[in-house]
């Protein structure tokens, strides 16, 4: 039984009752919910997915409650497989092929908001093949590294346990398994990636996986729509408080590669230090060794200073690699 009421059903029983609701000539659209007449209980609705026939969202912590989670799926179990277990978002990467691209800018448009100097000018660079997360790193995912390692956990998941510091008894809220670990500096995400046999991507990896080779300006076009990015103009269109989402929420803001929440969500952390792009010859006392890049915006970021969109493509933005707040997350990258 779960936390419901509702018995356990694996096995054949899934089966049968896959069976029965094709039988119903059920429909809908991937990802939206099930019929709720097929499926009065709530939790059933939460869970259940349409697409032909009926289909189990396994990255939703309420699926767990009922099913388990197949091999073939992709997903990665943590430690604890008893019901009601989190598991992890898909830990897929993406080979991004080699070839020349377009970084930076020559201007922005006015309705983009002045940008920085730093995006200046527009340039070629050329990348030999290269493979990047497909997803930023999740809550669950880095709880992985900070029970094998006893590495620091994100400060907001301190007051999991009473007594506070590393280990297992730290974790994230459960309703945020999938969800970018956020409160983590620029070392902390080093560590992470190369931990888990990768690296930090550098700053022309990241935008050219954002980008693609026709110099658009977001990774899903040239026009801005706050449908299809989590950032500070999608809360206000819904008049909310803003917060992290589950990566992957925006199917039509995916890079031309296929690459997710490379607008909005969290900004990455980066490879590289803060320094001019050749042949720009702005003074900027910023540049340097002593701030490290991040790139593609937030759900929560400088909107409100008029500072203009930060979720272009080619947006640079700069901080102490030791900071750490609830708008910074991360992905990784590394060599075929």
């Amino acid at each position: 039984m779960n936390r419901n009421g509702m018995k356990r059903t694996t096995g054949l029983t899934v089966i049968s009752a896959g069976l029965l609701l094709m039988a119903m000539n059920s429909r809908g659209e991937m990802g939206q919910p099930m019929d709720p007449s097929l499926f009065p209980n709530e939790t059933c609705q939460k869970c259940h997915t349409v697409a032909g026939p009926p289909k189990v969202d396994y990255s939703k912590p309420e699926c767990v409650e009922c099913h388990s989670v197949p091999e073939d799926e992709g997903y990665m179990p943590v430690a604890d497989k008893r019901p009601g277990a989190v598991y992890a978002a898909p830990n897929d990467m993406i080979a991004i092929p080699a070839g020349e691209f377009t970084v930076g800018n020559n201007g922005r448009p006015s309705e983009e908001g002045s940008g920085d100097p730093d995006e200046k000018p527009e340039h070629k660079a050329y990348l030999d093949t290269y493979q990047i997360d497909k997803y930023e790193v999740t809550n669950a995912q880095y709880k992985a590294f900070v029970d094998a390692t006893n590495h620091r956990p994100p400060k907001l998941w301190q007051s999991a346990r009473p007594s506070g510091g590393p280990g297992p008894g730290v974790t994230y809220p459960p309703e945020k398994a999938n969800h970018p670990v956020v409160y983590v500096d620029w070392y902390d995400a080093n560590e992470y990636c190369h931990w888990a046999g990768k690296r930090l991507p550098t700053e022309e990896e990241w935008e050219k996986a954002a980008r693609g080779t026709d110099g658009r300006v977001f990774p899903w076009g040239n026009t801005f729509d706050s449908k299809k990015a989590n950032s500070p103009q999608y809360w206000l269109s819904l008049n909310k408080d803003g917060d992290t989402m589950p990566v992957g929420s925006f199917e039509n803001g995916k890079s031309p590669y296929g690459v997710y929440d490379m607008a909005g969500n969290v900004y990455e952390w980066t490879a590289n230090w803060y320094k001019p792009y050749p042949r720009n010859m702005e003074s900027n006392p910023h540049y340097g060794e002593k701030n490290k890049i991040v790139r593609g915006g937030s759900w929560y970021d400088c909107l409100s200073y008029g500072c203009g969109l930060s979720s272009p493509s080619y947006n640079r933005s700069r901080f102490a690699p030791e900071i750490r707040n609830k708008g910074f997350g991360f992905r990784c990258a590394k060599n075929p």
